[in-house]
């Protein structure tokens, strides 16, 4: 399985590519960074262009419950969850294509 890059071999990649300094490279990865933080608690919706659409979705809280364990076929109760935001990410088709 292949290792995934690290922050500083990205913005190494990206400066190799582009000839431009690490130190540009490392602000405009950070600016981005902070714009797509913004967007998604104020829009909910965040797009990088070619990549991924980043969208925060609400989940309802659950209530205790009670069920059966799949695995062992005893009476359990699940417990409740409160309500949260789940960001998920979903790749353009140009992303896609790419793989």
């Amino acid at each position: 399985m292949a290792t995934q890059l690290s922050k500083s071999q990205v913005i190494e990649k990206i400066a190799t590519t582009t000839e431009l300094s690490k130190r540009d490279v490392k602000n405009v990865l950070d600016t981005l960074t902070d714009v797509g933080h913004k967007e998604l608690k104020k829009n909910g919706v965040f797009l990088v262009p070619g990549f991924a659409k980043f969208v925060v979705i609400k989940k309802p809280a659950t209530k205790a419950r009670k069920g059966i364990n799949p695995f062992t076929g005893e009476e359990t109760v699940f417990k409740a969850k409160p309500a949260r935001k789940v960001v998920r990410a979903r790749p353009v088709k140009a992303a896609k294509d790419a793989v």
